[in-house]
């Protein structure tokens, strides 16, 4: 079956999105290659890759704004709302991690039938969601 690999997410700058994503996040960087005339292709994704109930690989494509309407949806690819999904196997750990680092959460963590979770925003003001997934057998 066919996978996602890559979601492109605009950003302001490369080099501080790159940190944001590898430092606050621990991300890890895959590929950053110069592509010429001041573009790179800039590849990040969790460590670990293959995700939490192995949901595969997929990772961000950190893609400069280029022009007013690129620059426009930086911090707001999803109207406002949550776009992406930032699963973990230890919720509280990750959390802790996170905020030590700086990360902005939008909320005291929650526990929902559907797992442990809570709001964070990036850099720029997107939305994700830290979300550990209840345990099916549980």
């Amino acid at each position: 079956m066919p996978s996602i690999a890559l979601v492109t997410l605009v950003v302001r700058d490369y080099d501080e999105a790159i940190a944001f994503y590898t430092d606050a996040l621990g991300f890890e960087l895959v590929e950053d290659t110069d592509r010429g005339g001041g573009n790179r292709w800039v590849v990040v994704r969790p460590r670990g890759a293959a995700g939490v109930g192995g949901l595969g690989n997929a990772g961000l494509l950190l893609a400069r704004a280029k022009n007013e309407a690129e620059e426009a949806s930086v911090g707001n690819q999803t109207g406002g709302r949550v776009g992406f999904f930032l699963h973990t196997e230890d919720f509280a750990r990750d959390h802790e991690r996170m905020t030590a680092a700086g990360v902005k959460f939008m909320e005291e963590p929650r526990h929902e039938p559907y797992g442990s979770v809570a709001v964070f925003e990036d850099l720029y003001g997107n939305r994700w969601d830290l979300l550990q997934p209840a345990d099916p057998a549980a």
